[in-house]
Formats: structure tokens, C-alpha cells, sequence
């Protein structure tokens, strides 16, 4: 509630309601720093009880999942040439490093779900409005980037690497590595696919705008460039530069929705 004076009255003042469009929520600006902390810790145990909960279905169709991640990359070897394991236990720890992968990315909606509680409170009620969008963009954009890793990057990267071969070598990969190069990846393509969600975020608090985004374009692509480097496992040009395509996409598409979303829009609009 707020203190204002009797419109062109120089009397006693009264109070009024503020716009609940705009109140936030009292009692999570007041929570302590232990509190927030013990928020946090509720969050995430949620979040591991989600994941395990999602590792237990991907158990149940691990044959499936694994014949699915590693079908096509078998696929682009050389003709009678089969991935090699050289450990005995590592074969069944892959299936369950696979069926935990596998886990995480059923478990995303999850797992943003209870981010978006942790930041709730500290939010005004009409952006608190904007949860369920959140949610389901995140997490769609999340499985888009795991998915463009799998069908296309991952695939071009892997037989990229593997065409070296010659007289006095041949390539026989051991499939612990590459299973833990394409869980990297598909890792940094998920979190790299979020950036419109994070610019639209920053656009409604004010931080940027469209014009700002297009006029430092040109600092974009070579932060982008610096990140496919810094994100990508691997040190070749061909991975980073297949990394730092779609970063460029999604930045152009980043700018189109500031413009869409941005503060200086009506609000009708």
C-alpha cells in the first residue's frame, strides 16, 4: 500500500492499493540470506529427485536410447569397423552414463520449473504470469539444441575427426570417449540454444534493446566465436565453427524478439 494525498486536496493523506500488475511478492523480499539459502537447497533437491526419477524411466528403455545415440555415429565409420570398449565395466557404466544423460533432458521441465519458484518471489505478479511460458520455451529450446547436436553437428564433428586415418593408422575409437564428447556437446548446445530466453528475460527488465543488439553486432560475433571456442570439447576449427553457426541464428533472433518485447513497446502491444 502506498501514501498518496487526495487529488488537488491538502489534507490528511490516504492510502491506495498499488497496481497489482506491478506488486511483488512481500514476503520473498523479506526472506533472510539463510532462508533464500534454504530455498535453494529445497530447489535443488527437487531438482536431483526429478533427474533420478528420469534416470529410473531412461533405465527401462536403455536398449532403445543407446542404440538411438549410437546407431548413427556407427554409421559413419568405416565400412566392418565397430567402436571398441577395453575395460570390462565399461560397457555397463556407459549404459548408465547414457540412461543419466537421458535422464537430465526428461527431467528439463523439471528441473526449470523449480528455478523459476527460486526466482519467483523476487518477481512482480505480471511477470510471474510469464512461468508456464517460460517453462515450456526453455525446455523446447533445450531438446532443439540436444537435437541439432545429434543430427547434425556431432555427426559432421565425428567423421571429421575420424577422416585421418592413413596407411600406418587406422581409427578404431573406444566409445567411452566419444560418448562423453557427445554428452559435452550435446550439454553446450542445450544451454547455448537458451540465449533468446535469456534475451527476452533481460529485454523485459530493461538491460537491453534491439537497437543495442544490433548496434554492437559486430561485438557479438566475436564474443560468439570466443564462446564456440571456449564451450566446444574439441579444439578443431570445423566443431567451433558448426557451434558458432547457429549462436549467429540465434542472435539474429534474439534481436528480432527484443524488438518484439522490448520495454519501449506499449504495453497492449
Amino acid at each position: 500500500m502506498a501514501l498518496v494525498p487526495f487529488p488537488g486536496s491538502t489534507g490528511p493523506a490516504r492510502y491506495e492499493e498499488p497496481d497489482d500488475e506491478f506488486a511483488s511478492d512481500e514476503a520473498g523480499a523479506r526472506m533472510s540470506f539463510l532462508e533464500h539459502l534454504d530455498e535453494l537447497r529445497k530447489r535443488l533437491l527437487y531438482s536431483i529427485g526429478a533427474v533420478a526419477v528420469g534416470f529410473l524411466i531412461a533405465l527401462l528403455f536403455i536398449s532403445y536410447i543407446f542404440a538411438f545415440i549410437m546407431r548413427p555415429l556407427a554409421a559413419t565409420l568405416p565400412e566392418g569397423t565397430k567402436m571398441i570398449y577395453t575395460e570390462p565395466t565399461e560397457a555397463f557404466l556407459l549404459q548408465l552414463k547414457v540412461a543419466a544423460l537421458a535422464g537430465l533432458v526428461l527431467a528439463t521441465p523439471a528441473v526449470l520449473w523449480q528455478l523459476w519458484l527460486f526466482i519467483a518471489p523476487g518477481l512482480y505478479r505480471r511477470e510471474k504470469r510469464l512461468a508456464l511460458p517460460f517453462v515450456i520455451s526453455s525446455s523446447l529450446l533445450f531438446v532443439a539444441g540436444a537435437a541439432f547436436n545429434h543430427y547434425v553437428v556431432f555427426r559432421i564433428a565425428f567423421q571429421f575427426l575420424g577422416g585421418f586415418g592413413t596407411d600406418y593408422m587406422e581409427f578404431l575409437p573406444r566409445i567411452q570417449p566419444v560418448f562423453s564428447l557427445y554428452a559435452r556437446m550435446v550439454l553446450a548446445f542445450g544451454i547455448v540454444f537458451q540465449m533468446p530466453v535469456l534475451v527476452f528475460t533481460l529485454t523485459r527488465l530493461g538491460l537491453v534493446n534491439a537497437r543495442m543488439l544490433i548496434r554492437n553486432i559486430k561485438y557479438a560475433v566475436l564474443v560468439i566465436f570466443v564462446l564456440a571456442a571456449v564451450i566446444t570439447p574439441t579444439s578443431d576449427v570445423v566443431t567451433q565453427t558448426l557451434m558458432a553457426a547457429p549462436m549467429m541464428v540465434l542472435y539474429a533472433i534474439s534481436i528480432g524478439i527484443a524488438w518484439m518485447f522490448g520495454t519501449g513497446r506499449k504495453r497492449g502491444d
